[in-house]
């Protein structure tokens, strides 16, 4: 019998642009904090546990989610980094085989369809990873998929390290991962923050699976809606304006 998937949601933002004193994720859209959208997607798709990470504010978080079954909470107590986040699920980690689902707790705009997707992709055959990526019209600011010329996924490069080349294109990384995690402990030991910020990075980790042989897909399966994560209040007012166009169409549908 195959394992439930274990997901990480990376919670522990401050979001200084939200003009709130909330963490991140507690900020509502349409009544519901942002997390709360991202945990509906995750155990619509199967998953199993929930790790959530927590950093600023971690009591706020955890006395929210106090009431989902199944979560446990990792404090990130130092922000240093996505791939550190990661890590201090260590013992969640060191307890699960099979695949791990990473995902930002800001994303409410996750699509269980997506999830679907790539998890379908890691049960298909021998891989170590498989990232959901979107191709946008304006990539500005967000990771490139970098592929080789037969079309494999090769690198994720930040806009700030790709070459005029790597910077037209247009199939982007999105934060959303599928990982096995006996794999992702392996790349996770093997992780440093030898870059200008000093952070340990979950990006760093494709390419250390792809150094050590392994297979890493890259599959533009994510949803246009996806892209829209929350940074700045304007962000919110848009996921916030798409909530609610979709609770409204549904109601509607339910009266007909």
């Amino acid at each position: 019998m195959t394992a439930a998937p274990l997901a990480i949601v990376l919670a522990a933002g401050k979001g200084t642009r939200m003009k709130s004193d909330l963490p991140k994720v507690l900020c509502q859209a349409d009544g519901q904090p942002l997390v709360r959208y991202v945990i509906d997607a995750l155990r619509r798709a199967g998953v199993g546990q929930i790790v959530a990470v927590v950093g600023y504010r971690a009591g706020l978080v955890e006395a929210e989610l106090a009431d989902v079954t199944g979560i446990a909470f990792a404090r990130q107590t130092e922000q240093l980094g996505t791939g550190h986040a990661v890590m201090m699920a260590r013992r969640e980690l060191e307890e699960h085989e099979g695949p791990v689902i990473i995902v930002a707790g800001d994303s409410p705009m996750l699509q269980t369809s997506s999830l679907a997707a790539l998890l379908a992709e890691y049960h298909q055959g021998e891989v170590a990873g498989v990232l959901g990526t979107l191709v946008v019209d304006n990539p500005h600011g967000l990771g490139r998929i970098v592929r080789d010329e037969a079309g494999r996924f090769a690198a994720i490069v930040e806009e700030k390290d790709a070459t005029p080349e790597q910077r037209l294109v247009r199939e982007v990384n999105m934060s959303t991962y599928v990982f096995d995690a006996a794999r992702l402990r392996t790349a996770l030991d093997r992780l440093t923050n030898d870059n200008s910020q000093r952070e340990y990075y979950i990006t760093d980790v494709p390419r250390i699976m792809l150094r050590e042989g392994l297979r890493v897909l890259a599959l533009p399966v994510l949803h246009p809606l996806e892209s829209l994560s929350v940074n700045t209040v304007e962000h919110l007012e848009a996921v916030e304006a798409v909530l609610r166009s979709q609770r409204q169409a549904s109601g509607n549908q339910g009266r007909g």
